[in-house]
C-alpha cells in the first residue's frame, strides 16, 4: 500500500511567509489547503499563491474565509473531507500564519485610542486560540496522524515590547504557550509542534506596525548577515523541519533569523 498524499494546510496563505511555505511546499511534493481573508483588493495575492501551487504540479483547495471563525473552520474541514474520503491523503503540516490584530497602545488619552476588552478578544483569538481548535478538530477527524508537523510563526515580540504591540505582543507569547502544550500531549501520536521565530521581515503585515521602517533599517544593521530575514528563507526552512528524521525537535521555538536575536 503506497503512503497517503501529503497535503498542508496553511492559515494565512495568500502573503508573507504563509505564501512563501505554500510555494515551498509545493515545490518539495505536498499539496495545499490555503485559508486565507481576503477583500477584493488583495484576493489577487491569493490567487497567485494557489496558481503557482498549481504550477508546480499539485493540487490547490483555496478558501477565501475567516481561519478564526468556529463555522467557517467546519465548512473548509468539511470540503476538505470530501476530497479525504478515500482515505489516500493526510495533513501532514498545518502552519498558523495570521497576522491579523489590534495595534493600539494600553493608555491613551481618549478611550477610543486605547485597547478594549474586543480588541484583546480579537487578537488573541485569530492570532493564537485558533490555531488549538484546528489542531483538534485535524486530530480529532484523523485528518493528520503520525508523522504530521505543527508551525506557529511567533517572532521576538512575545518577549518584547514596542509601542502599541501590546495585545499582539501577548497573542504571541500565548501561542508560543499553546505549541509546547500540543507538543506533550501530541507526542504519543507521532506529532510534532514547533514556533518559528523569524527576523524581522519586510511583510504587508510588519508594514502595519507603527515605526516599520525604522524597524527595518534597525534589523538590518543588526543581523550579523547584513541583510534581512525573508519569507523565502522560513520557508525553505519549514520544509527541511518537516523531514522524517526531525520527528523528535518539538516544543521548541526556533529562530530562524540570521543570528538577529542574538545582537545587542
Amino acid at each position: 500500500m503506497s503512503d497517503p498524499t501529503p497535503w498542508a494546510l496553511i492559515l494565512g496563505a495568500s502573503s508573507g511567509f504563509g505564501g512563501a511555505t505554500s510555494r515551498a511546499l509545493a515545490k518539495a511534493g505536498m499539496n495545499v489547503i490555503g485559508v486565507h481573508f481576503d477583500m477584493k483588493s488583495t484576493r489577487h495575492l491569493a490567487d497567485a499563491v494557489k496558481a503557482d501551487v498549481e504550477a508546480a504540479g499539485r493540487e490547490a483547495l483555496f478558501f477565501n474565509k475567516n481561519a478564526a471563525g468556529d463555522e467557517h473552520r467546519a465548512d473548509i474541514l468539511n470540503a476538505v473531507g470530501e476530497r479525504f474520503q478515500d482515505g489516500e491523503h493526510t495533513v501532514r503540516v498545518l502552519m498558523h500564519s495570521i497576522a491579523f490584530g489590534t495595534l493600539k497602545p494600553y493608555f491613551a488619552a481618549e478611550e477610543r485610542d486605547r485597547l478594549n476588552r474586543k480588541n484583546f478578544d480579537m487578537t488573541l483569538d485569530v492570532m493564537a486560540n485558533c490555531l488549538v481548535y484546528w489542531a483538534q478538530d485535524l486530530t480529532g477527524r484523523g485528518m493528520m496522524t503520525r508523522g504530521g508537523r505543527i508551525f506557529a510563526m511567533t517572532s521576538a515580540g512575545g518577549s518584547r515590547v514596542a509601542r502599541a504591540y501590546g495585545a499582539v505582543s501577548a497573542a504571541k507569547a500565548a501561542i508560543e504557550s499553546h505549541v509546547r502544550q500540543m507538543a506533550l500531549e501530541l507526542a504519543p501520536q507521532g506529532i510534532s509542534a514547533n514556533s518559528i521565530q523569524a527576523g524581522v521581515t519586510d511583510t504587508p503585515a510588519l508594514r502595519k506596525i507603527p515605526g516599520s521602517d525604522a524597524m527595518l533599517e534597525r534589523a538590518t544593521a543588526l543581523n550579523p548577515t547584513g541583510r534581512l530575514t525573508t519569507p523565502e528563507i522560513v520557508a525553505d526552512s519549514i520544509v527541511q523541519f518537516c523531514h522524517p528524521a526531525l520527528e523528535f525537535m518539538t516544543g521548541n521555538v526556533i529562530r530562524v533569523d540570521g543570528g538577529e536575536d542574538i545582537v545587542m
